[in-house]
């Protein structure tokens, strides 16, 4: 049904569903009355006609009306409302005694009671200086027998997130970015690990470098099409093939298994892994699968109710992350059970085509099947605890070797639509849309990136839980937390299921809420937040994000005055993290060999002849005016290519360390001069070999080459100063 509606645009506006937006070229775009209801619709909410709009309103509204108290308020520490709190009474409006129970996060207790007298709302006292963090409220009315209650989680947060300065001065540091998965060693299965980390950590700690930046660690399955570290099946837990298995405890309890893994038939078979250029996700998987098989056994029978250090941080580590531990290791389990069935009837990797009484974590089913398959479901929580172990031990490394903020973790945008984290928890999810972007010149119909929504309402009434817990877990034993796709905490692109790009629209999220939250977060882990807020942004993010202490995404790639050439570097912000190029980027080496431009022509992004001339052209102007940029900040000794490459890649890095961002991000992948990208936006694996590249030098070979020393400038912020 298509026409203007009045009703349904008020329901999409109450919703969060914007009415327009305006593109990249300043073009201005309305959201439709279909796109309205198929969005609508994806909340849960389906209109069909006017009518059905106006009533679904009326429904909200009463819905809200019959609300006691909101489910969550996040307030600043300093905020006078936090010494208040609203109750809406119930719309009988009769009379009776009230009663407020105040639990603050330290175990202290406060309770308050009185009568209510009919008042279509009270404004209840809280007890004064309520400290920051997680508060619970519980109010209960009563009449005549009657009695309502409900509950409300008080946020009290700082009024931003820990700031560089106060970390690693007001001269600023660097660090090295790299993508864990494609870094070689001597040791490795064929994959970068935990051990990889914390040896890249301590060299980098050798040359002054302050961080280390890593991809996404989220659980991924590491099979086939399922190794986008941004496409992840679970953002609350973490990808165990990072496991470096000749470090697991259990090792010692199993010679024979010590042994084999020292055979030359095991070397043998480690160095066909480690050769190819790109990660066999598969074959990797099926070798530290069954050796991680045999340790958790040994685990089971010499760890298990000893009562060892060990046995203890194990029950520590499952009390703390349950119960969304157990039904991530359930769902792994189940995978694993329809992926091995003679006869698939489903995919096993997607839960929307199980059986039904499969696809509810909390059916008897599923509680049946988690009691008969215990075993392989503590497995799953083994593995989780041992690969969070490992990734400790790498980041206390790090700081050991004199690391101002040491690890530096990434927090994906989204999540695989048929993964743990929406098979856990449907309800947060809108499964009618997906996350994307809206059309641009370099994608005409949009970006579809596969990943359903948060329902922002959902997340309100989930009183955020499931955002901590994801914010939480990105800053475990990190310095520092990106947040990618930063603008998607005010507004997400949302494509209606089957559409495409040209018909979604922008859904608006509880920014001051989240920002609040990752405020908090960021103080009681001291550590930094990095927003990745590239692309089209609104004019009121930048100030927002300033105000929250949140530092901005700067690429030199981007960063270009009116007429195409390069800013200065003194035009860079301070609050900022300043890098060369993201993953979705050429490397520098990349960039100017215009490999990337060939890549793009091969796989169909470039589609004609005149485009790829076009491409070729910008690029000489680009590499030009690069030239000229770095030339006339003396940093090379004129606008000619030098003759080493490493020289130009060192001046592109001493130019952004000359900036005042707070941080400068060197890429690893630049430091050693590697040609290929490691993803191209938009293309499935069976078209590029997207995040399966590895480098072409280990960690120690990196570190010895005079290439490397020579890309290695960042002059000014090398030998760590502090300010006096």
């Amino acid at each position: 049904m298509t026409g203007h509606s009045a009703n349904l645009e008020s329901l999409a506006a109450h919703l969060g569903i914007l009415p327009e937006y305006f593109d990249q070229a300043g073009e201005r775009h309305f959201t439709s009355d279909d796109t309205r209801r198929a969005l609508l619709g994806a909340m849960g909410v389906q209109v069909d006609t006017d009518d059905d709009a106006r009533d679904a309103m009326e429904r909200l509204l009463e819905q809200e009306r019959r609300t006691i108290v909101a489910p969550v308020r996040v307030l600043e520490q300093y905020d006078p409302a936090i010494g208040r709190v609203e109750v809406r009474t119930p719309p009988s409006r009769a009379r009776g005694p009230w009663r407020l129970d105040v639990e603050l996060e330290d175990g202290r207790r406060y309770v308050a009671d009185g009568q209510w007298r009919g008042d279509e709302t009270m404004d209840l006292a809280l007890p004064p200086d309520i400290p920051l963090g997680y508060h619970q409220l519980t109010i209960t009315l009563s009449d005549a027998g009657v009695e309502w209650s409900d509950e409300q989680t008080l946020i009290v947060v700082p009024n931003r997130c820990v700031l560089p300065d106060t970390r690693v001065g007001s001269r600023g540091a660097f660090g090295v970015i790299a993508n864990l998965y494609s870094v070689r060693s001597e040791s490795n299965w064929g994959i970068g690990d935990f051990s990889d980390l914390a040896a890249l950590g301590e060299w980098a700690a050798e040359v002054d470098a302050d961080f280390v930046g890593v991809n996404p660690l989220h659980a991924l399955l590491d099979r086939g099409a399922d190794i986008s570290p941004y496409s992840p099946v679970s953002r609350r837990f973490r990808n165990t093939i990072y496991i470096d298995v000749l470090r697991v405890p259990e090792l010692e309890f199993l010679p024979d298994l010590r042994e084999r893994l020292a055979s030359p038939e095991m070397s043998a078979q480690l160095e066909s892994l480690r050769e190819p250029e790109h990660v066999c996700y598969d074959q990797v998987m099926s070798a530290k699968g069954l050796a991680l098989d045999a340790l958790h056994d040994a685990f089971t029978r010499f760890v298990r109710e000893s009562g060892s250090e060990r046995d203890r941080a194990y029950e520590a580590f499952v009390h703390h992350n349950e119960p969304e531990l157990s039904r991530f290791a359930v769902w792994m389990t189940l995978v694993e059970r329809f992926a091995s069935a003679p006869k698939r009837s489903v995919h096993p990797t997607d839960w929307r085509t199980w059986p039904a009484e499969f696809r509810d974590p909390d059916s008897e089913a599923v509680q049946s099947f988690a009691e008969a398959h215990a075993d392989r479901v503590d497995y799953h929580r083994w593995l989780q605890f041992e690969t969070d172990r490992q990734l400790g031990e790498a980041a206390r490394r790090m700081r050991d070797a004199g690391m101002r903020i040491g690890l530096y973790q990434d927090l994906a945008i989204g999540t695989s639509p048929c993964g743990a984290d929406t098979w856990s928890n449907p309800q947060l999810f809108a499964a009618g849309a997906c996350v994307g972007a809206p059309p641009d010149p370099l994608a005409t119909q949009g970006q579809d990136w596969g990943m359903p929504p948060l329902d922002p309402r959902a997340l309100r009434e989930n009183r955020y839980r499931y955002f901590i817990d994801l914010v939480r877990a990105g800053l475990r034993y990190a310095g520092a937390l990106r947040i990618d796709h930063m603008l998607g905490l005010f507004r997400l692109f949302w494509i209606p299921k089957g559409k495409s790009g040209t018909e979604g629209a922008y859904v608006r999220y509880p920014a001051a809420d989240l920002l609040g939250i990752l405020a908090l977060e960021s103080v009681r882990h001291d550590a930094l937040i990095v927003g990745e807020d590239l692309g089209t942004v609104p004019a009121d993010v930048p100030p927002t994000l300033a105000k929250w202490g949140i530092l901005s995404s700067k690429v030199l790639q981007f960063e270009r005055e009116w007429d195409g050439g390069y800013k200065p570097s003194d035009a860079y912000p301070h609050l900022a993290l300043a890098t060369a190029n993201t993953h979705d980027m050429a490397t520098i080496a990349g960039f100017w060999a215009g490999r990337d431009i060939d890549v793009r022509r091969d796989v169909g992004l470039i589609a004609s002849d005149d485009d790829y001339a076009r491409a070729q052209n910008d690029r000489d102007n680009d590499r030009r005016a690069l030239l000229h940029r770095l030339a006339s900040e003396r940093l090379l000794p004129d606008a000619i290519e030098p003759t080493k490459p490493a020289t130009l890649r060192g001046a592109i890095h001493a130019f952004l360390c000359r900036s005042p961002a707070s941080l400068v991000g060197l890429s690893l992948d630049d430091l050693a001069g590697e040609m290929e990208s490691v993803n191209v936006p938009g293309i499935g694996v069976d078209q590029y070999p997207c995040w399966s590249r590895r480098m072409s030098k280990t960690i120690g070979e990196i570190a010895a080459s005079s290439d490397t020393e020579a890309a290695l400038r960042c002059d000014g912020r090398m030998g760590r100063q502090v300010d006096a």
